[in-house]
C-alpha cells in the first residue's frame, strides 16, 4: 500500500494529495506531526530511498531554522540525526511518499509519476 506522510497545513502536501487523487492512486495518508515515523522506520525508509540522510530533513521548516540545524547537522553522527528526525515530525521533509519499492522526499511530479507508474 502506498503511504504518504504529510501535514495538513502544508501547501506542497495539499498539491501532492490532489495530484494523487487526480491520478486515481490509492494511498494511506499519515499525519507526520501526529504520527511521526520512529527511528527504526526512518532508518528503513532511508535505506530504501538510497538518498543522503540530509534529504530527509525539512530544511525550509521553522523548527529546522530555529534549531540552526544547517550549522549543526554536518557535525552530528548519523545516529544523532536519526534520533533528531524521530523526535519531531516537523523536521521530516514532506510529503514523504512510501511505496513497496521506493521512498520519495518532497513532491516532484516526475519522480512520483515514475515511482507510481501513472
Amino acid at each position: 500500500m502506498t503511504k504518504v506522510y504529510c501535514y495538513d497545513r502544508c501547501s506542497t502536501c495539499k498539491k501532492a494529495l490532489a495530484w494523487l487523487e487526480a491520478k486515481g492512486v490509492d494511498y494511506k495518508k499519515i499525519d507526520i506531526k501526529g504520527e511521526n515515523p520512529d527511528e527504526k522506520t526512518l532508518r528503513a525508509l532511508h535505506k530504501k530511498s538510497g538518498l543522503p540522510l540530509k534529504k530527509f530533513f525539512n530544511t525550509s521548516g521553522i523548527l529546522y531554522r530555529e534549531m540552526e540545524l544547517s550549522a549543526k547537522l554536518p557535525g552530528m553522527s548519523e545516529d544523532e540525526q536519526f534520533k533528531l528526525l524521530a523526535s519531531d515530525g516537523m523536521l521530516v521533509k514532506r510529503p514523504l511518499l512510501v511505496t513497496d519499492d521506493a521512498v520519495c522526499t518532497g513532491f516532484k511530479e516526475g519522480e512520483w509519476k515514475a515511482v507510481l507508474k501513472v
